[in-house]
């Protein structure tokens, strides 16, 4: 496993330990977690049209809360994949596949 995503772990296991969450997240919660930051997330963007989502993302000053709930969807994501023992770099890496064979290129591409 690369090196920076073991050490996001170990920093995101540690937080956890230290204010003893442990019994807080089982796969239920963090499930609900993960979909509550991804509001958080959606938040930051609604009423943006569009054609502006982009540029707003990358405005300094929309930047850093955007990257804050990202990086909560994140880590909530890393500790439910944790928990449950799953390589989440390998899942991904899998459904990518699936996905290749599910929407080839030639029948997909532009639409």
């Amino acid at each position: 496993m690369d090196d920076r995503y073991e050490a996001m772990l170990e920093d995101i296991r540690a937080f956890v330990r230290e204010r003893e969450w442990e019994p807080f997240h089982d796969p239920k919660n963090l499930a609900m977690a993960v979909a509550s930051e991804a509001g958080e997330l959606l938040s930051e963007l609604r009423w943006v049209p569009g054609d502006e989502a982009d540029a707003h993302c990358r405005d300094p000053a929309h930047r850093e809360a955007i990257a804050d709930e990202i990086a909560d969807v994140a880590a909530t994501l890393f500790m439910l994949a944790d928990r449950i023992g799953l390589d989440l770099p390998a899942a991904v890496h899998a459904k990518m596949e699936k996905n290749r064979a599910k929407y080839p290129v030639e029948e997909w591409r532009g639409r």
